[in-house]
């Protein structure tokens, strides 16, 4: 019991927000081509749960706005997919200083909410929905690398990349792809454990 109490001591939860810079590599006919970026938010919680000394398990639930934005070939418009993204990170924070620095990696999982589609495709104006049974497929999953610094205050700072390897393309195959790609900066605080 003592130790599940010093473990659970030093559990730190979180919340963390930052701008997110999107966009989408996509494949048609077997030509590849990335998109703009889009900027999105995003944000949510965190939890810091000790495995060894300066190692730790990061779960997170995240809101996180991800899209593309196309211009060109009659085409003038956005694509903006509202995620809930469950990132599970391996962190390592050394001590740097009087804070620490943190470096993590690991999978995600994210659940398409919402979504729009808007703009000028062909010579027509408008806006609508995402079709979760016709244009992108609900379900995502990729690989994140983070990067940034903890004050001994609880404020953090951080960078990060994520890269979607799953085909979001409704019917998709290797020569009809589309994936997402984002990263941003991230601020946050984090209380609870010493």
């Amino acid at each position: 019991m003592l130790m599940a109490g010093a473990t659970f001591a030093q559990v730190k939860f979180g919340i963390v927000a930052g701008p997110q810079f999107a966009s989408q590599t996509y494949k048609f006919n077997g030509n590849k081509e990335t998109s703009d970026l889009l900027t999105g938010l995003r944000a949510g919680l965190t939890v810091d749960l000790p495995l060894a000394d300066e190692f730790y398990i990061q779960p997170s639930l995240l809101y996180s706005g991800k899209g593309s934005k196309e211009s060109g070939n009659n085409v003038d418009g956005k694509m903006r997919i509202h995620y809930l993204e469950l990132p599970v990170n391996f962190m390592f924070k050394p001590e740097v200083g009087s804070g620490n620095l943190y470096l993590g990696a690991g999978p995600y999982v994210a659940m398409g909410v919402g979504g729009k589609i808007e703009g000028s495709f062909f010579g027509i104006t408008g806006s609508r929905d995402i079709d979760w049974d016709d244009d992108i497929k609900r379900f995502d999953a990729g690989a994140n690398l983070q990067f940034g610094y903890e004050l001994p205050q609880g404020l953090n700072f951080g960078l990060y990349a994520d890269l979607g390897l799953v085909n979001i393309h409704q019917n998709g195959n290797s020569d009809n792809s589309r994936r997402n790609t984002s990263f941003g900066v991230t601020a946050g605080y984090k209380f609870g454990g010493r």
